[in-house]
């Protein structure tokens, strides 16, 4: 569990290294946002959400680290809603200059943008908005949580190959639902489907009680489509819409058929393995947030195996070059795009019990990376921090 602004370390020392130890500390640093209530009590959000991955992954550093007398440490900082998020920034890069970030967009630039930050490399492992990895991108901010618009960018090339091609759209009122929506708009555009129709959601009833009635006259005014998109990532109302619509079609977008950076269903590529050492350390699930800390701390660890140096300066270099690829039990190698610091990945759509597959899907191709298929491609990102391709 977090303490608020209590600065908490664990480190790991391998016994016996032969070699002078090569220290290499690494902060967690949390912004605390208070969760709107929600119309269901199902799937609390962990209070470990994305703690729980860094922490295995620091043991997966040690694996190696270890034999080689490199020394990780790593401390958490979680910052309640009300503190005084510039001030923790500022003390946790005072002792570390690897940092993992969990927060809002504004919030990432605030702490990306501090004096103190100018020599650091730091992690979004919480917002997938993509004005971090265009216009307002840093040079100091890497990515390791995906993009929204990788996401649905997967999700549409799964429709595309289904030849699921007419669409309509329910959105929910908050700001979260409105970026997401706007995510599902491009992306169907970038693959040439059509939203025919949406429309806003604007039930505040209990749907636990109304779900037959309400759901099926709310979409009954919907043209023929072959899917419903649902923009609901705060999960106010998208579970109660699957097997209520007027017309029986499939449900996708947050709910029913989603696209994640991890899921639990995911069970190839040796990635039962990890699932399996995630569970018995955090009795509960892998989510996508956890992956993405758990990425971040595996890329801190590769870049500083290869390197032997705990320089941010250096292993950015090396984590942003084509010498580094990591292993992510996804099937295929990952890397950071040198134009915006994300990290290639592929994206699991998912249903609640299986994988349906593993974009970017067959068949879509590009000239560098099928993996640049998903997300902002070097062509549409407007950042200027880097200068690559």
């Amino acid at each position: 569990m977090f303490r608020r602004f209590i600065l908490s370390g664990m480190m790991l020392v391998a016994a016996g290294a032969a070699q002078a130890e090569l220290p290499v500390n690494i902060a967690y640093l949390r912004a605390e946002v208070d969760l709107p209530p929600v119309l269901s009590n199902l799937d609390p959000v962990p209070e470990d959400l994305g703690l729980a991955g860094a922490e295995l992954a620091l043991r997966d550093n040690m694996t190696t680290g270890g034999f080689l007398g490199h020394v990780y440490g790593l401390s958490t900082v979680s910052v309640p809603p009300d503190g005084d998020l510039v001030a923790a920034a500022r003390a946790v890069l005072a002792d570390a200059q690897l940092v993992l970030f969990d927060g809002s967009a504004e919030q990432a630039l605030a702490v990306a943008d501090l004096p103190e930050a100018a020599g650091a490399v730091i992690f979004n492992v919480g917002s997938g908005a993509a004005r971090l990895r265009s216009e307002d991108c840093r040079a100091n901010l890497l990515h390791t949580i995906p993009e929204d618009a990788a996401r649905t960018d997967a999700l549409m090339q799964v429709l595309v190959a289904k030849q699921w091609t007419d669409l309509a759209m329910i959105v929910g009122p908050k700001a979260e639902d409105q970026a997401y929506a706007e995510a599902l708009r491009r992306s169907a555009a970038k693959f040439g489907l059509t939203i025919d129709a949406e429309k806003a959601w604007t039930f505040d009833t209990d749907l636990r009680e109304s779900t037959m009635s309400e759901v099926p006259r709310f979409t009954q005014d919907f043209p023929d489509h072959d899917v419903l998109l649902v923009a609901d990532p705060t999960d106010d109302f998208g579970r109660y819409v699957m097997h209520n619509t007027w017309l029986p079609r499939p449900v996708a977008g947050t709910h029913g058929l989603h696209p994640e950076g991890w899921a639990s269903v995911i069970e190839a590529w040796g990635a039962v393995q990890l699932q399996n050492r995630f569970e018995d350390k955090a009795a509960r699930p892998m989510r996508s947030r956890d992956y993405a800390a758990w990425v971040a701390i595996r890329a801190i660890g590769e870049a500083v195996t290869r390197t032997n140096s705990a320089d941010p300066a250096v292993l950015r270099e090396f984590m942003l070059s084509t010498d580094f690829q990591l292993d992510g039990f996804k099937g295929r190698g990952l890397s950071f795009r040198a134009w915006n610091g994300q990290l290639r990945q592929p994206i699991a759509v998912v249903n609640d019990r299986a994988l349906v597959t593993l974009a970017p899907v067959e068949g879509f191709l590009h000239q560098r990376n099928e993996m640049d298929s998903l997300g902002l491609d070097a062509s549409e990102s407007a950042c200027a921090a880097f200068g690559g391709e």
